[in-house]
């Protein structure tokens, strides 16, 4: 089965009214809607991550020795296959169709990912089961997956995180920048932005490698890092909390370069390919999330649609790294691509 035929079958699964299965995911379709896998406002920032990305291009470089390809990753205390990862949806009824609730979804995700040799963030929503329901998944598949939490209040948090604990996650994640998700708004619990002290708490209280997901800028990373989080994503939500923002492929170089050595750099939004993949690895991340196409493959043909598209990804990925003369990640440097993205 090809992926071009999953998208066929999910479209069936998802009616056309949320998410479209375009054949190219760019934001364009959906837009503004939410409920729904579009963006915030008019919906520019999720266009223009897809939109950066592609305007990053890679150098070929074939006069070289040939070797095997090496796409392994270490991240967390583990060797994951790929270096790119199922990124987190919380409510996925809600915002792409009614075929799954968040049990089946990440039942699905977080076993077809372990599977496949990556994990799958999952995650959080306004309902308490939703986490519960994605770390049982998590402790069904060795601890191979990374509950997402949101920023809600001290308490929240705690007894959110108690599950991802006894679940033996490989580590724990939050996203920051979900304060600004509209649904939030007004939430009870109540969900904010954390300061520096409120995230160190909240990392020292996990005891494992700690993510903190949705960081923008060179200040945020620092404070992130001086919280202790042991990774960061640079992630501007899908474009799902802030309209008019920057794309992740702008700030990617400077952030990654700012904290080298001393935390992990993963980066999401609008990657759609193995060889965005590798733009952004060229670019200084350790890793990337995908997140709505990993979606559309669950939709299209359950575990058996995300290996397809793992699969993929992963083929893209080494024949960039064949065709630009790269036998590992660490083979693949700057000099690689080309990207009119500079630090400010």
């Amino acid at each position: 089965m090809t992926y071009s035929e999953i998208i066929k079958e999910a479209r069936t699964a998802l009616g056309g009214k949320l998410c479209r299965a375009c054949d190219e995911c760019n934001g364009r379709a959906c837009r503004n809607m939410i409920p729904g896998p579009g963006a915030k406002g008019i919906g520019d920032t999720a266009m223009r991550n897809y939109d950066a990305w592609r305007q990053v291009r890679v150098k070929m470089d074939t006069i070289c020795a040939k070797q095997p390809v090496d796409m392994g990753v270490e991240l967390f205390g583990r060797r994951f296959s790929y270096p790119f990862f199922a990124a987190p949806v919380g409510a996925v009824n809600i915002h792409f169709g009614e075929k799954y609730d968040d049990r089946r979804y990440n039942d699905i995700m977080v076993r077809a990912c372990a599977e496949a040799g990556i994990a799958a963030f999952t995650g959080d929503g306004v309902l308490d089961e939703v986490v519960p329901m994605a770390c049982e998944a998590i402790g069904r598949n060795g601890g191979t997956g990374i509950p997402t939490i949101k920023p809600w209040d001290a308490e929240t948090v705690k007894r959110k995180m108690k599950y991802a604990t006894d679940c033996g996650a490989v580590a724990i994640a939050m996203d920051v920048d979900a304060a600004g998700l509209p649904f939030l708004r007004n939430s009870n619990p109540p969900a904010g932005s954390k300061s520096v002290e409120e995230l160190r708490e909240i990392i020292r209280a996990a005891g494992r490698p700690f993510v903190v997901k949705g960081i923008m800028t060179v200040h945020g990373a620092e404070k992130a890092v001086e919280a202790g989080a042991s990774a960061i994503v640079v992630s501007n939500h899908g474009g799902r909390v802030l309209d008019q923002c920057q794309a992740t492929a702008e700030v990617l170089e400077e952030i990654a370069a700012a904290v080298k050595g001393r935390c992990k750099v993963l980066v999401d939004g609008g990657i759609r390919s193995g060889v965005d993949v590798f733009k952004a690895i060229a670019l200084g991340a350790d890793g990337v999330l995908i997140c709505r196409p990993m979606v559309v493959a669950a939709f299209g043909r359950a575990e058996e649609g995300v290996k397809c598209y793992i699969r993929k990804i992963a083929d893209e990925l080494q024949d960039t790294m064949e065709m630009c003369g790269a036998a590992s990640l660490s083979q693949i440097t700057r000099d690689m691509v080309s990207s009119p993205f500079r630090p400010q």
